[in-house]
């Protein structure tokens, strides 16, 4: 499978490439979200729950863990597992129930919590680079590989495919 690789200028870039993904649906999902502190995670994921139909702020759930999020297009979970102690602290969180309601997770530092986490179909590495940000998307399915090919349609002038 082919991977992605976007820049991201600024902010509203990040935002957009949230809203690009959550336009093509992709629910039920599990989608790992990684980088630094103040990549961008939350941004993309403002990006995407906005593009769902959410009319608020989309805060962080750094403290509260999982901020839950019922919408016209469809249930998203937004995790952040920055402050998780113990991969273990899943099971009281009841993240098996939320995943078995369907819709999207969008999962920040994932790498906290494995292999207690069900697998990502897609994972978005975001990292800081001079000028702005990259995004480095990874298909782990046929089904992401398509969301990689039309979101490569759609930031065109600004992304290339990576082995």
């Amino acid at each position: 499978m082919q991977n992605l690789e976007i820049a991201l200028a600024d902010t509203a870039d990040t935002e957009r490439l949230g809203k690009a993904l959550a336009e093509l649906r992709p629910a039920p999902v599990v989608i790992y979200l990684q980088g630094d502190l103040g990549a961008g995670k939350t941004t993309f994921s403002r990006g995407f729950i906005q593009a769902c139909g959410h009319r608020g702020a989309v805060k962080s759930p750094t403290y509260t863990l999982i901020e839950p999020y019922e919408l016209p297009a469809g249930k998203v979970f937004h995790l952040d597992l920055y402050r998780l102690n113990d991969p273990s602290e899943l099971e009281f969180l009841g993240l098996e129930d939320l995943l078995a309601q369907g819709g999207v997770c969008l999962i920040e530092w994932p790498e906290r919590a494995s292999p207690h986490l069900p697998p990502a179909e897609l994972t978005i590495q975001l990292s800081h680079v001079a000028g702005g940000r990259i995004a480095q998307l990874h298909a782990h399915s046929a089904r992401a590989q398509e969301w990689l090919d039309t979101l490569a349609a759609h930031f065109s002038s600004i992304s290339h495919l990576i082995d």
